[in-house]
């Protein structure tokens, strides 16, 4: 039985990831942080099939006595200050976490370790002020946000351990991938929640920023595949994992809304405030590196994905 430690096991990723995993017969192991308040519900449905351990990418002895126990065949990092605005907000933390804590994790992985097989999250926002279309892996990085630029570094830092020291080091390089599980903060999910709401009358408006934006839209339980697929590989590359087709926000909020028999445009209003103070227009991924090698393929498409949330949100409200 092979061992997965799942850094982030909590968020989006996480719990995808470890279903996944369980269901190829690993033992998982997740990483959380201490906090006097347990947020554990996207596994609570097999959390008992899960090892849970204390740890946190700002503290280097804590990882180091996580990889040193748990003695991990595979680690995913998928822990980080994950939200674009936040990261404008709070910089200094989202550099010490997103991109200094990869550093630490590859420590411990070095000092602990080094046969095992690490897998780090970065982000199409790397690409930022993009400067081809689509973006795969030889695209240079120009990160519009300290989150951005955060996943930069730690996407170098994994690069640089790989050639360094001679570890199974890899990044995936996912476009925005959405589920039921994404955080009501991010823009499909705030979306597919206030369609839900003004379908069961608790809501009257949506209030958004950019409607131009454009971005490559997949399903969460698809790249996670991805991820494990890139850690079976006999030698460690890079992969961007997208769908190949971009939509506009205006496109997201048509789809949401069509899942409900609604029509966007009767409830969504415009606050500037709410635009980026440096915007990325257009994200679109060349996933032919993955398909090629891997044999990756996304599965759900835009409209199903959309369809999915608004119905999973509507549910959760009491709209049948």
């Amino acid at each position: 039985m092979k061992t997965a430690l799942i850094t982030g096991i909590t968020g989006q990723d996480g719990s995808y990831l470890a279903e996944f995993m369980l269901s190829r017969g690993y033992r998982v192991v997740g990483m959380v942080r201490r906090s006097s308040v347990d947020r554990f519900e996207r596994l609570e449905h097999f959390q008992r099939q899960l090892e849970l351990i204390q740890g946190d990418l700002t503290d280097q002895t804590s990882l180091d006595i996580a990889v040193r126990d748990v003695r991990p065949d595979e680690i995913y990092n998928l822990a980080a200050q994950s939200f674009v605005p936040t990261s404008w907000n709070q910089p200094g933390l989202t550099g010490e976490v997103t991109g200094l804590g990869v550093t630490r994790v590859l420590e411990a992985m070095r000092k602990n370790r080094p046969e095992a097989r690490f897998y780090q999250a970065s982000s199409s926002e790397m690409f930022g002020k993009v400067l081809e279309t689509p973006q795969r892996e030889t695209t240079p990085f120009y990160p519009r946000s300290p989150y951005g630029a955060a996943k930069v570094y730690a996407h170098w830092i994994t690069v640089n351990y790989r050639e360094s020291y001679d570890l199974f080091c890899c990044s995936g390089i996912l476009f925005n991938h959405e589920s039921p599980r994404r955080g009501f903060e991010f823009v499909s999910r705030k979306v597919s929640d206030a369609v839900a709401r003004i379908k069961a009358g608790k809501l009257d408006r949506l209030t958004m920023g950019n409607l131009d934006a454009h971005r490559d839209w997949g399903f969460a339980g698809d790249y996670v595949k991805a991820m494990w697929m890139m850690l079976q590989q006999d030698s460690p590359q890079d992969y961007v994992v997208a769908t190949g087709v971009s939509h506009s926000v205006r496109d997201l909020l048509s789809a949401a809304f069509a899942a409900a028999d609604l029509s966007w445009d009767e409830y969504v209003v415009i606050d500037p405030a709410l635009i980026r103070p440096a915007e990325v227009d257009t994200l679109v991924g060349d996933p032919t590196r993955a398909q090629a090698e891997l044999g990756w393929q996304p599965r759900v498409s835009f409209d199903e994905l959309m369809e999915r949330m608004v119905r999973a949100d509507m549910a959760r409200h009491g709209v049948t």
